[in-house]
Parts: C-alpha cells; structure tokens; sequence
C-alpha cells in the first residue's frame, strides 16, 4: 500500500512539473510570475521599457527591484511590480495590469501618494521630493479613448499651465499593435511567448532565459511551486479558522477534525498568531 502511495505521489507530481512546463511555454510578460522574473534586478530592460515609454534617452537607471513593498503605518501598504530609481533621482513604480480593475484611476493616485511619504526623510524640506513616476501597463484600452499612450500631470485650471509638481501618472494601451513605432513593438513583446519573435533583445534575453535555459526553467518551475505552497497554506489557515468559529473548537482540535498532521501543527499555530 505505501509503494502505491508513493508511485501516486511521483505520477503527481511528473503530472504538475508537465503542466508548469506547459505554462511557461505560455508565459507572457504581461503574467505576473513571468514579469518578476525577468526584470528583476534587470536594469538593462528596466531602462528599455522607461526609455520608450517616456521617449528619452536620457534616462539612465541605477537600481530595479520586482515586488517591493511600501509601507503605510496608518493605512494600505502597496506592493510595486518594478520599482526603479535613475541617476537624476526619479523614482518609477511599472505596474502590470492584466485586469481593468487592477488599474483603477484611484489605485494610480494612491500609488504615488504612498510613493511621495517614502521619498522624503523626516525634516527634510518638500522641494526634495524627486520626480515621481507611476506608470501601468494594462492589456486593455482601460481609459478607453485608443489612444497608444496616456499621460496625466496636474495642471491648473484657470490658465491651462502646467501645475509642475513632478508628480506623473502614465497608462500604456497593450491594445496598441502598431509595431510601426517604437511603443507599439514594447507591447508586441509584452504580449508575446516566443522570444524568437520579440522586437527588443534586452526583452528577448531574459524571456528566453526562463523558457529554455535548464537553470532559467528549473527556477520558473521553482516559483510556482512556492505558489502552490502558498496557496494551499493558505487554504487549510482558512479551513483551521473556520472550524474553529463555527464548532467552536481549540486550534489543536480543529487541525484534529482536518486531519492536519501533529507535524505541522507547531508551523500553522505559528502563522495564526501572527
């Protein structure tokens, strides 16, 4: 019985590394598993992607970071898809939409306002403060006018004129096919799976990296595992909690009734009391 076990173990296993291979494969830069991994730390295609979206050459950026977070003491701390600082100081935060909720004009706003409260050290003067940048790639039209690019600065009303804040919210259309200009061949290869058929080698480079390099595969495959993990864990916090509200049970007697294992019983009251 336990040699049949571990054989359905094994087949299961083999079943889900074909599948991760099977999604790779499939991997866009436009899905967030794929996007982390290849632009972390790349500041070669971090400084690609700010260059063509701004359309200036003279951006030159010094340090990236994929899923950094931002804490907030009094309210919502936010996670940064790419994070990027450039050697004038200007800080960008890249967000990958897949979803239009995702991108919602408030979550922009809110973006750079957590942004602005980590950019300025306690007593320094608010003339500091950096430019800032909060740019979202989105797979739709989400502001719905077709146009390729959108740029939002404040402006003051009464005369037309520039407010000159420094603070910038920009919505990149990944519906823009025209690979005819440079923006229109970004988002061709956001939205591409094969490296082969990618306009920018900077892009091409990593995106081949983690489809068919062994190393770069086996630490794709790596981080959906931990995905799995994640979720599952998360699953059976729900199913401790929920037993123990309705049956008004102990922790120890509902990973009882859930059949957890006493050896994981010390790892799940730990995350509970966090």
């Amino acid at each position: 019985m336990m040699e049949e076990c571990i054989g359905l173990d094994a087949e299961e296993h083999e079943k889900e590394h074909q599948e991760d291979l099977r999604r790779i494969k499939e991997f866009r830069l436009m899905d967030d598993d794929f996007m982390n991994a290849c632009f972390k730390n790349n500041i070669e295609g971090t400084q690609l992607l700010i260059r063509i979206i701004l359309g200036r050459d003279d951006i030159t950026v010094t340090s990236v970071t994929t899923q950094s977070v931002m804490k907030n003491l009094q309210g919502r701390d936010i996670w940064l898809d790419i994070d990027a600082k450039d050697a004038d100081g200007r800080a960008f935060d890249i967000e990958i939409q897949r979803t239009d909720k995702g991108a919602d004009r408030k979550r922009a706003r809110y973006h750079s306002s957590i942004m602005d409260a980590h950019l300025l050290q306690p007593g320094e003067d608010f003339c500091k403060l950096p430019e800032t940048y909060v740019i979202f790639i989105t797979e739709n039209d989400v502001l719905g006018s077709g146009k390729p690019l959108y740029s939002i600065d404040r402006q003051i009303i009464n005369t037309g004129e520039p407010f000159g804040d420094g603070a910038h919210i920009l919505y990149v259309n990944g519906e823009n096919k025209d690979v005819s200009t440079e923006l229109g061949k970004l988002m061709h290869d956001f939205l591409c799976t094969n490296p082969d058929e990618m306009h920018y080698k900077e892009l091409a480079k990593k995106a081949r990296y983690y489809k068919e390099n062994e190393e770069g595969v086996s630490t794709m495959c790596k981080a959906l595992e931990d995905m799995r993990n994640e979720v599952a864990e998360q699953t059976k916090l729900d199913a401790i909690k929920s037993v123990m509200k309705t049956l008004g049970l102990s922790v120890e007697k509902a990973m009882e009734a859930i059949e957890i294992p006493k050896s994981q019983w010390n790892t799940y009251i730990g995350l509970l009391e966090k």
